[in-house]
Order: structure tokens, then C-alpha cells, then sequence
């Protein structure tokens, strides 16, 4: 009779528990799931081509070696933007290009984090250069024809390399939107290493060119963005980039170099929604 009222009792609470309590910690740990599941709300990639205009700098080379430690003062530098070359006629990754991976994390208010990547050209070439420093343990100030012919290059024409990890806020523009085509301002800002290919002659002496991770950047971007039919969109961006360059191979020696760049970007991006939701 005993064994009987305890496995009632047994039976019973059985009953009261996984009543009360099992489906408070089924909806729990539900709920803790789809959270976790849903944190990156969407993600987006996009791939363009770009166009540079960059401030005058000086570029210091260190040759301890050979008894130099000069400065170029207020060159001018350009890019090689490559797309106006004919763009289907090379690799896609020849001209200056740029590419974007994003995850929103909040959608209703516009938060997202983003991997931004811009292959940019800077060429310093074809000008009268004012040398100012020690060159051969003597100083000097004076003016070069710096151009290829007389033993002078300075390229970063395989890629001065913004990489910047961003955040990114976003607004909807309500009043130019429909169901088909949306509006989107996007404001964007981060930091990150610069990736130069270094490739120079000063003075007739070449390095040995090559890519190598060579400073910093910090950058600000304000874009424009519009959505077709809720996954595929056109973004038209402009930028504005500091970079200080620093460690980068010469003959025998390093150099130093810092410079701004004013960015007009415009590329082409896919969306994917992660959460569910269009």
C-alpha cells in the first residue's frame, strides 16, 4: 500500500513538473536559439571600381648604409584608375577596384559592421622634386628630374591597399522608396592597415618590390544606395582617406610617407537576408 501512495506521489509530481516547468524552459531556451540564430540579421557584398585624387606629401627615405637621410618635399602623386582602359579586356582585378562585406546586426536601426577594401594607385613620377637632407653624408637641397629615365620611380601602382573595418548606420528614404526600389543614405567610418605593393629606384638603386603590410588609415564614407527588388542594389559612395605609410622597402634602407585621398566609388552589391526577413 505504501509502494502504491509513493509512486502516486512519484507520478504526480511527474506531472506537475514537466506541466509548470518543462514548457518555461522549452520557450527559453527557444527563444535563446532564434536570438542567437538571428543576431546578423543580413548579410551583403558588394564589388566596384573607384577614382583618386590625393593631397601633396614628402616621402622620407633612411639609408643608414649609404649615408642618406633625405626627404622628397610636397610631391604630387596620382592614381591609374585602369577601368578607362578598357574594362573587359583585362582581369577584373586589374583596374582599381573595391569590395564591401557587410552584416547588419540591426535592422530597425540601421547597424551594421564592414569589411571595406579599396585597391588604390598612387605614382609619383614625371616631375621636378625638391631633395632636401643628407644624401652620401652631405647635405643637400636641391631639385631632381624625378622620372624613370634619370633612375627615378615611385609606385604604388600594384595597390596603395585601404583596408578599413567599418561601422556603418544607415537611413531608409521613405519618401523616394516602393515596393520595388529602395533608398538608402549610409554613413560609414573605421580603421585599419594599409597593404602596399612597394615598388621604387632612387637614384638608380631598385628595391625588390613587393607587397607588405605598411601603416595605417582611417576613413569616413557617405553613400548613396538603391535596392532592386529587395537583393541586388547600385551604391554610389564618396570618401575621404588618411593614410601614414611607414617601414616601406627600399634599396638598402626604408621609407615614410603620409598623405589624404578624396575617393568617388560606385559599385554593384547583392543582399542576403539571414533573419527571415525582406
Amino acid at each position: 500500500m505504501r509502494l502504491s501512495k509513493v509512486r502516486f506521489s512519484y507520478g504526480l509530481a511527474s506531472v506537475v513538473f514537466v506541466t509548470l516547468f518543462l514548457p518555461r524552459y522549452s520557450f527559453a531556451q527557444e527563444k535563446q536559439e532564434k536570438k542567437k540564430k538571428h543576431f546578423i540579421k543580413e548579410v551583403y557584398f558588394s564589388w566596384g571600381y573607384n577614382k583618386e585624387w590625393y593631397t601633396h606629401s614628402n616621402v622620407h627615405v633612411s639609408q643608414p648604409s649609404l649615408g642618406n637621410d633625405y626627404t622628397f618635399k610636397g610631391i604630387t602623386g596620382h592614381d591609374h584608375p585602369g577601368w578607362d582602359e578598357g574594362l573587359f579586356s583585362k582581369a577584373l582585378s586589374i583596374p582599381q577596384y573595391n569590395y564591401r562585406l557587410g552584416f547588419v546586426l540591426d535592422e530597425e536601426k540601421g547597424w551594421a559592421f564592414e569589411i571595406n577594401f579599396d585597391h588604390t594607385k598612387f605614382i609619383f613620377a614625371d616631375q621636378n622634386a625638391r631633395v632636401k637632407g643628407t644624401l652620401n653624408h652631405r647635405q643637400v637641397d636641391t631639385t631632381v628630374a624625378f622620372n624613370e629615365a634619370n633612375g627615378f620611380y615611385y609606385f604604388l601602382n600594384n595597390g596603395a591597399n585601404f583596408l578599413l573595418f567599418n561601422v556603418v548606420k544607415s537611413w531608409h528614404f521613405l519618401p523616394l522608396s516602393s515596393k520595388n526600389v529602395k533608398l538608402d543614405l549610409l554613413a560609414k567610418g573605421g580603421v585599419g592597415p594599409v597593404i602596399p605593393h612597394v615598388d621604387n629606384s632612387f637614384f638608380g638603386q631598385k628595391n625588390d618590390a613587393g607587397f607588405q603590410l605598411g601603416g595605417w588609415n582611417v576613413g569616413v564614407e557617405g553613400c548613396i544606395r538603391a535596392t532592386f527588388f529587395q537583393y541586388v542594389y547600385l551604391e554610389y559612395s564618396n570618401k575621404l582617406d588618411y593614410a601614414r605609410y611607414s617601414g616601406l622597402k627600399v634599396y638598402q634602407g626604408k621609407a615614410r610617407q603620409a598623405f589624404g585621398t578624396y575617393e568617388m566609388i560606385l559599385s554593384l552589391g547583392v543582399r542576403i537576408p539571414t533573419s527571415g526577413k525582406k
